[in-house]
Order: C-alpha cells, then structure tokens, then sequence
C-alpha cells in the first residue's frame, strides 16, 4: 500500500511538474511578447480599392501611432523599406507601405497613366487610415510620387521627406538610364548587372549584390513612362508642403548641390540632411541613418507624441 501511494504520488508530481512547466512556458511566451519589440508585431497585409476605380492596391502596414507612408524606388517594391519600417514602428508610428502597381497584389493599368494616377493611390491609402495628414516618404522615383500627392491633394500631407531625390527640371542622362534597365535585368549576367549597380546606386565599399533580386522591370518601364508623362514643374515643389531632403552624399542620380539649390529656393520650408557613405540606393545602404533622419523630423511633426 506504502509503495503504490509513492507511485502515485511521483505520477501526480510528475504530471503537476509538466503542468506547470507549460504554465510558466504560456506566461514566458506572453511575456515575451509583450517585450518584443513593436516591429516585430504583426505585419498586415490588405486591399484596397484604388481611387481611380480601375484596380487595387495592397497595403502592408504595421504599428499604432501617427502614420507614416513609404514609396519605394523605380521599379521596385515596398519591401526596400523593411528596415525602415521596424525603426518607425518602434518609435511609435503607424508604417503603412502601398505597393505599387504591379507589384504584390497591387493590379491597375500600367499604360496611358502618370504622376497624378500614382499620386491617387497613394491618397487612397491615407484616406482609408482615417487618422488625418501624414508624414509621406519618397525614396528615389517615390519621391516624385511624394511631391505630386503633396500638390494634389495637400489635405493628406503633413510633411514628405525627399530621400535620393533627382528634384533636376531634366531626366536623367542616357548614361544613367542604361545602368538602371541593366541593374533590372535578369537576363544579363551578374557580374554586369553588379557593375550597373555600384555605378547607378551604391556609394564605394558598399555592397550591390542585395539588390540583385526585387526589382519588376515592366514596373520599371511604366513607372519610368508615367514620369517621362509628367511636367516636371508639376510636382516640382510638392505644394507647400513642409520637406524633409534626404540626400546621400555620393549619388550620381541625386546631387548635393541640387539639395542646397533646393533649399535655398523653398528656404524654412526644407529641412536637409546629408547620409554618408551613401548612393542612390541610400535606404538598403544607411537604414539607421534614415531612420534616425525620419524620427527626428517626425517627433517635430507630433511633438505630443509619446516616446517609445
């Protein structure tokens, strides 16, 4: 009887002991969640109407707090932007990142459109946060997009940030076009589609092998058309919307000296800061820089907003 009771009773230790053990597992888990860090809390993804009514447009968008929305460059996709997006999220903003067309499940007409059609997706986007004016960030070809929407449609900009941004009234030279289709192209072989990259996008000593892969070059082309479409005066200014210039400091699309002719035309209304060790592709290359850059422009924008 003494005997059998023991046995019982290491049982009824034993199964309380894997009990518990779960118990504090669970409780660690939640634990564990509630300390992780808010970029790493779920990423959703959704549909939207456009607002031209002629297709959708994904949004992967992530975080609580003011928003701030992310264009991606020439031909590529708003996954560029995941190292940014985690430092926002962070920080404390809502990160809303509208695919382009195209791109994901983003699916509208990529002919016959311009600047304008590109601008009203991303007003699409906004207006479905219904949270108010957001802090719009255009990376390269996005920062076309970024100022247009500004000039269109003012009520749904607080501010834009200009990060690599080519604000010349002429495109970009032949040179540089070539190198950017090349950079694009599957078909060439790595090591000529390296070279195109390190000259197009990527400052000496950083590496162009990350952006072999994402680019779309239908994308690409379309984009490139609905720019070539589009008066450069049109968007040149981006309204009066408050600006933000991110400027890398070796970028043979994106000159300095064009940052500080822009400054000093739009005077208090643009805000400049200069990456280092930096070229086109500035976002992939110094994403604490910009994100620091970011966060510091956005804390002005929502001085109330609490510090995470």
């Amino acid at each position: 009887m003494q005997v059998e009771w023991k046995d019982r009773k290491m049982t009824l230790t034993r199964h309380f002991l894997r009990l518990t053990g779960c118990v504090v597992f669970v409780v660690a888990g939640i634990v564990a969640l509630a300390a992780a860090p808010r970029g790493l809390l779920a990423l959703t993804s959704t549909v939207i109407p456009n607002q031209n009514g002629d297709g959708r447009i994904e949004v992967l968008a992530q975080g609580d707090g003011p928003v701030v929305v992310l264009l991606p460059s020439l031909g590529r996709g708003a996954e560029d932007f995941d190292a940014i997006a985690e430092r926002l999220v962070n920080a404390g903003y809502r990160v809303v990142r509208p695919q382009p067309r195209g791109i994901g499940r983003s699916v509208a007409p990529l002919g016959g459109i311009n600047l304008h059609d590109y601008a009203a997706d991303v007003a699409a986007v906004i207006e479905q946060e219904k949270k108010g004016p957001a802090f719009v960030v255009g990376h390269a070809f996005g920062n076309r997009v970024a100022r247009m929407l500004a000039t269109d449609r003012p009520e749904l900009v607080a501010a834009v940030s200009l990060v690599a941004a080519n604000i010349g009234k002429a495109p970009s030279t032949p040179k540089v076009r070539e190198a950017i289709r090349n950079s694009a192209n599957p078909a060439l072989p790595d090591v000529e589609r390296i070279k195109a990259l390190q000259f197009a996008f990527f400052a000496p000593g950083n590496d162009p092998r990350v952006w072999l892969n994402g680019w779309y070059p239908d994308v690409l082309a379309a984009e490139r058309a609905a720019g070539d479409r589009t008066s450069r005066a049109e968007d040149f200014a981006a309204g009066q919307a408050p600006i933000l210039y991110v400027q890398p400091a070796h970028d043979p699309l994106a000159h300095v000296e064009d940052a500080k002719a822009y400054k000093e035309q739009f005077v208090d209304r643009v805000t400049v800061v200069v990456i280092e060790q930096a070229s086109h592709a500035v976002i992939v290359e110094q994403p604490e820089a910009v994100s620091a850059a970011l966060i510091t422009y956005a804390r002005k924008l929502w001085p109330h907003q609490t510090l995470q």
